[in-house]
């Protein structure tokens, strides 16, 4: 599938330097906040010029991909009517000072992004874009076969999801590592080492390699298997 639209919930902090990256690579790019157009749109117009504020419902229905860029205890409020089949990119986090503290949002054997495809499931979620600040996001965006580009991490249980949205990471200026399943997406959250990485490849690779051997590692990976018994 070839990505033509992207379509970002959200207008804030992350939700503007992903489009801003996403513009800048060729894409046509749509913004929905939570309310009204017109409570966003000179927020974009300003910060993200060349992208085009739209209701949740038009950015769904129009985009080819969609990133949720959300605070992640919105997730239930997401409009879904556009969002059958769609691939998704859950970009977002349990942050307490934003969220509040959700018991239901800090599983420590599950990651987020499960409870995202569950609310979500006719849609392909893929979790990518949620480890690495937006600020560093904006200032390490480099080309292809720049020396020590920086890598982002994602998780999915598609391979043809995984290949796009690895296509669509190299666009936006960044190398990949595909980590494995959704589930294993909580290698990426606050609590973990990778969260908050702006690193090589060879040194997000040295990160998911030590999670894996850690503690907590081996616990969700026991967790896992008694729970497939």
């Amino acid at each position: 599938m070839a990505i033509q639209t992207v379509g970002i919930f959200g207008a804030g902090k992350v939700g503007i330097v992903l489009a801003q990256l996403a513009l800048k690579a060729g894409y046509e790019v749509l913004i929905a906040g939570s309310g009204p157009v017109e409570k966003i749109a000179l927020t974009v117009e300003v910060l993200a010029p060349g992208t085009k504020a739209v209701t949740a419902a038009e950015a769904g229905a129009k985009a080819d991909l969609v990133i949720l860029a959300l605070p992640l205890s919105k997730y239930e409020t997401i409009d879904r009517s556009g969002l059958d089949g769609k691939l998704v990119l859950d970009a977002m986090n349990y942050w307490w000072e934003v969220d509040g503290i959700r018991t239901d949002l800090t599983n420590p054997l599950q990651s987020s992004s499960e409870l995202v495809q569950r609310f979500l499931p006719n849609s392909h979620v893929v979790k990518a874009f949620n480890h690495m600040g937006y600020h560093d996001l904006f200032d390490e965006s480099v080309p292809q076969g720049t020396l020590k580009r920086k890598a982002l991490a994602l998780a999915g249980d598609d391979d043809d999801d995984i290949t796009i949205v690895r296509s669509f990471i190299n666009d936006l200026g960044f190398d990949s590592l595909f980590i494995g399943p959704l589930a294993n997406g909580i290698m990426l959250e606050p609590g973990s080492e990778v969260f908050g990485a702006n690193v090589t490849l060879p040194e997000l690779q040295a990160m998911i390699a030590r999670f894996v051997q850690s503690p907590r590692g081996q616990e969700i990976q026991l967790a896992r298997e008694n729970a497939a018994l």
